[in-house]
């Protein structure tokens, strides 16, 4: 099967892409297709142009190019009548096929966990961010350095043209870079000491927290923004933002809650890049309650929410309570599918982030995890100790508030983090 992909002029001088697929017999042919549709937009992100594809049936895969000799003559040959410069497979390649390729091709041969190594490397901003992609690369690059091609990753290790040099230059080039990979441990070995001590101060401020999670481009920071009133970057593209973004939102009750962003999860996510942005995603697993971001208008969502609970089971993060939410309804122009997600998903809801349409219904629902996860308590307090009550007020629910002699009485139900300050707060008082 061959695809052709339309693009505007702006791709004019971007690279040609010829993506190839691979179905077995277990493979269903949508899911193929889907997959091909999703590589095409990844490479788009990375800034090529995707010219066409090819799906290629296999009963299993060969050693030598992944598939046999004649079926690799046929796409040396598209390849050409294309005018193609990349090979993108959406497979991960061996190191020995990814070399067989580019000698047989004389093309860079790349497999879809390079692409997404090349997406994340241009879109991390932190210092974490760029040490995590850079080991991830490096250790991608191990295996590879007798590649001919180093088309796509300047941090791959070897140097340009180090194809046939000899065993020594080979050595010297692991050499290198078994040295940086260990000095980018080192380094990521101290920024997470320090990200560990900034999480443990956040922790001791008593304010609940969420953590936004879903597919990539499903519409997370747009989300963000809609409820904090901030400027997440939003970009229409795949990992449009990879770095962890927290934002203080107030619930109409006056309640603060703090949300963050997290980056977005893709089927055939790299193992190593999910340790790789650990940083990122353990904002979903110590957070108090989590809010699942659905694109409603993607054909694939059902896969997409697959794998996002997937990829939270392995975070540990699936225990936490879950607010399902299907955004992009103002985009959505099929009344029947809605009505469908309605009813196979009731406790859901429905939200746009360009109008803001089921807002209210967020933030009510937010309330009821959030008392879910509380403890009702009737605290006594001073009457001179507003800044308690003023707390309670803003990170709980009172219930009831009544005055006696020189206490105040307030039942609430509070986090179990923020009932504990304040009783503290109180046994010190009673204590001096």
């Amino acid at each position: 099967m061959n695809n052709k992909f339309q693009y505007d002029r702006a791709n004019i001088n971007k690279e040609k892409a010829l993506l190839i697929a691979i179905k077995y017999p277990e493979s269903k042919k949508d899911a193929v297709e889907a997959h091909l549709s999703e590589l095409a937009r990844l490479i788009d992100t990375a800034g090529f142009e995707p010219v066409s594809a090819v799906t290629v049936s296999l009963k299993k895969p060969k050693p030598g190019y992944l598939m046999g000799s004649g079926k690799a003559e046929e796409i040396r040959f598209m390849a050409e009548e294309l005018d193609a410069e990349v090979l993108v497979f959406d497979e991960d390649l061996t190191p020995a096929q990814q070399r067989n390729w580019e000698r047989f091709t004389r093309l860079c041969v790349i497999d879809r966990r390079e692409v997404i190594l090349e997406i994340f490397a241009s879109r991390a901003k932190t210092r974490e961010a760029v040490l995590q992609v850079a080991l991830a690369r490096m250790e991608y690059s191990l295996p590879r350095l007798t590649r001919a091609w180093t088309h796509l990753s300047r941090q791959r290790g070897g140097a340009k043209g180090t194809r046939g040099e000899g065993e020594t230059q080979l050595e010297v080039d692991r050499r290198i870079t078994l040295k940086k990979i260990a000095h980018l441990k080192k380094e990521l070995t101290g920024v997470k000491a320090h990200r560990d001590t900034m999480r443990k101060k956040r922790g001791n401020i008593p304010i609940p927290t969420g953590a936004v999670v879903g597919y990539t481009n499903a519409g997370k920071s747009s989300l963000l923004n809609a409820l904090s009133g901030s400027e997440v970057y939003v970009e229409n593209k795949l990992f449009a933002t990879l770095d962890p973004v927290t934002k203080k939102i107030v619930l109409p009750e006056g309640r603060e809650v703090l949300l963050t962003d997290t980056v977005g999860f893709i089927r055939k996510l790299p193992h190593d890049l999910v340790d790789a942005f650990k940083s990122t995603l353990e904002e979903a697993a110590l957070s108090d309650f989590l809010i699942h971001v659905v694109d409603i208008t993607s054909r694939e969502f059902r896969d997409h929410m697959r794998t996002t609970a997937e990829v939270l089971e392995e975070l540990g993060a699936d225990q936490k309570p879950v607010i399902l939410l299907f955004n992009k309804i103002d985009l959505c122009m099929d009344d029947d599918l809605i009505k469908e997600v309605r009813a196979e998903y009731p406790e859901a809801l429905f939200f746009s982030a360009k109008t803001k349409e089921g807002e209210e219904l967020l933030f009510s629902k937010i309330v009821t995890v959030l008392a879910e996860s509380e403890k009702s308590e009737l605290f006594s307090i001073p009457s001179d100790r507003y800044d308690l009550i003023s707390m309670i007020h803003r990170k709980g629910r009172i219930k009831k508030q009544y005055y006696e002699e020189d206490m105040i009485k307030v039942e609430a139900d509070l986090p179990v983090k923020e009932r504990n300050r304040i009783l503290k707060a109180l046994m010190r008082r009673d204590g001096a």
